[in-house]
């Protein structure tokens, strides 16, 4: 059963869980083309600024960063079907989603994987994300 339909991709009607989780079971994809994005991290922002112990601060530049690279290559946050997320305190993850709902229309949420890790590639790293997107 599909909940809502996005220029080529389906996404499944979740649970009440996963939907208050922010993710979808599953998006199905017909057609273009796919990017995948390399890790983003947000302890660092543009102009150079760190945010040590700022999870939400944190959260937002890493999907800033990933909105910034797909739209050099002519996409949107809206074209992510799954993401991996990789977060250092686990206490940080309802969180998390409440912020993911920001960047994404409700019933439109990617497929995501939230997984709770010892540390990332620098000690201030709160969280780091991973995604696949697919441009209709």
């Amino acid at each position: 059963m599909t909940d809502a339909k996005d220029k080529g991709k389906e996404y499944l009607q979740g649970s009440e869980r996963q939907t208050s989780r922010s993710y979808s079971p599953a998006v199905i994809t017909r057609g273009g083309r796919t990017v995948y994005l390399a890790g983003h991290g947000g302890y660092r922002d543009e102009s150079g600024k760190t945010h040590p112990g700022d999870f939400d601060a944190q959260v937002r530049i890493c999907f800033e960063r990933m909105r910034s690279v797909l739209e050099s290559v002519g996409g949107t946050l809206n074209d992510i079907v799954s993401m991996t997320v990789f977060i250092v305190n686990m206490e940080n993850g309802d969180r998390f989603t409440e912020l993911r709902k920001e960047f994404f229309p409700e019933g439109r949420y990617p497929g995501s994987a939230l997984i709770g890790i010892k540390e990332l590639a620098h000690p201030e790293m709160m969280l780091e994300i991973q995604a696949i997107a697919v441009i209709s």
